[in-house]
């Protein structure tokens, strides 16, 4: 899903084409992306963009035909919609194409490579951006007395609070592993018992790693930013399971829960404790390896097994636990058999009277 960083580069370059740009029409593949009816989306048409701004991780295209704002388009990409930006009138891609904006300086695409059609277009009126706005304060620029009010108004993980709208704008679940690992706090922390020095710490680490990234995005994007993706090879730890971390050296480690994982480093992050996965802790209970040096010790266990190795099997084997074979069964003594009661004889019929 694209955050903060990326949203704000895809603003930039929105925003240097389409200002002061009319608004042509907009164009839909798909009528399920369209999530409001009123006003209706032709009122759009011909009015210039104002502003190009960011509502949590919603991008905002304000319509007017002054200086100020009548209609918004507001654009949620959620996990796989992306931008493209080609020559005006430019047809829509037939398989990801969901919907187009055109300007007479181009024409804007919006697009999502997923089964799961989640991208929205919503046109409302000023008052309607209230009910889109989740209320999450705005991490840059923030105080540190409104930052760790905010953090320690619900009492959750570090990577819960960081990760929920309603708490932090912007914030997902790439960039919050990113910065949990340069503040090296651990992602199950709870915010309930965070000291006010880990707070300062957590609060500039935000500052650096959404800053350097926006900067890096940036420099990247070129002409447009086309190559839009929460995995990159520069990060620390999100999407690195198994990698050495930067700083450490040792392997990063991941806890999953639902659809999404939380990537972290144990030695820099959690004091070289290994976090439960709800899943494989659960099936393997007291088996389950609680530092480094106990998951190294049974994936070389693991190895040793008569699976080729490098296979997938021998990497499974590595987390499965040795347990002693259960105790031979004492076989029953049989019993005698039961008597057979003898047969009853059957009884004659009774004879009926004559009449």
């Amino acid at each position: 899903m694209p955050e903060l960083p990326d949203v704000d580069v895809y603003i930039e370059h929105i925003a240097a084409r389409t200002v002061g740009h009319p608004l042509e029409r907009v164009r839909l593949a798909s009528p399920f992306v369209l999530r409001t009816a009123d006003p209706p989306l032709a009122a759009a048409s011909g009015r210039k963009v104002v502003g190009v701004s960011r509502l949590g991780k919603r991008i905002v295209i304000g319509l007017g035909d002054g200086r100020s704002a009548e209609l918004y388009l507001v654009i949620h990409l959620m996990v796989a919609g992306r931008f493209k930006w080609k020559p005006a009138g430019a047809p829509i891609p037939g398989k990801l194409g969901l919907a187009a904006f055109d300007f007479d300086s181009g024409t804007l695409i919006l697009t999502e490579a997923s089964t799961k059609k989640r991208a929205s277009i919503h046109l409302v009126r000023a008052g309607g951006l209230a009910a889109l706005d989740p209320g999450g304060v705005e991490v840059l620029g923030s105080k540190l007395d409104a930052f760790a009010a905010r953090l320690r108004s619900e009492n959750h993980t570090l990577k819960r609070a960081l990760t929920d709208p309603r708490l932090f704008s912007g914030i997902g679940n790439a960039y919050s592993d990113e910065i949990l690992h340069h503040a090296r706090m651990s992602p199950v922390k709870l915010t309930s018992r965070i000291s006010d020095d880990e707070i300062e710490r957590l609060h500039a680490s935000i500052h650096v790693v959404l800053e350097e990234w926006t900067d890096r995005l940036r420099a990247e994007a070129g002409d447009f930013p086309e190559k839009v993706t929460a995995f990159r090879p520069e990060m620390a730890v999100h999407g690195k399971y198994g990698k050495p971390c930067p700083r450490c050296a040792k392997p990063v480690q991941r806890i999953r829960y639902a659809s999404n994982e939380s990537n972290y480093c144990p030695t820099c992050q959690t004091e070289g404790k290994l976090l439960a996965d709800r899943s494989l802790s659960r099936l393997m209970r007291g088996d389950w390896p609680k530092t480094l040096e106990e998951l190294e010790a049974k994936m070389t266990q693991g190895r040793a097994a008569a699976a080729p190795t490098g296979s997938f099997a021998a990497r499974a084997a590595s987390f499965i636990p040795n347990r002693p074979p259960p105790p031979p069964q004492t076989p029953r003594a049989e019993s005698p058999p039961r008597a057979t009661p003898p047969k009853k004889k059957a009884r004659p019929p009774a004879k009926r009277p004559a009449r």
